[in-house]
């Protein structure tokens, strides 16, 4: 009994202790002031292969810096069949809230 409560003890701080560690999880939303949806492109500066309208809930998956200085981030979304990872957007019209 006493290795019981004492194994319930270890993993109550063990995961009080993950729970700390984790980060805080953001929300982000295409947020593209010129009215039009946001192209999505296969690379940072590359090729337009698809569209975002505003208010799409997005999630970032990667970052890079196009040869003129520009932020670029990866992003995807969830749908009914799972996943989608959509390609590269400049980062300023993606804004991302703390949940």
């Amino acid at each position: 009994m006493k290795t019981k409560s004492s194994l319930l003890l270890i993993l109550a701080v063990l995961a009080s202790s993950l729970a700390i560690a984790l980060p805080a999880k953001a929300i982000c939303k295409v947020t593209d002031p010129t009215g039009t949806p946001l192209n999505v492109r296969d690379r940072p500066s590359g090729e337009v292969i698809n569209t975002l309208r505003n208010g799409w809930i997005v999630y970032i998956e990667d970052s890079a810096t196009d040869d003129q200085g520009r932020p670029w981030v990866k992003v995807g979304s969830y749908s009914e069949e799972g996943y989608d990872s959509w390609g590269w957007v400049i980062r300023e019209f993606i804004s991302c809230y703390k949940t």
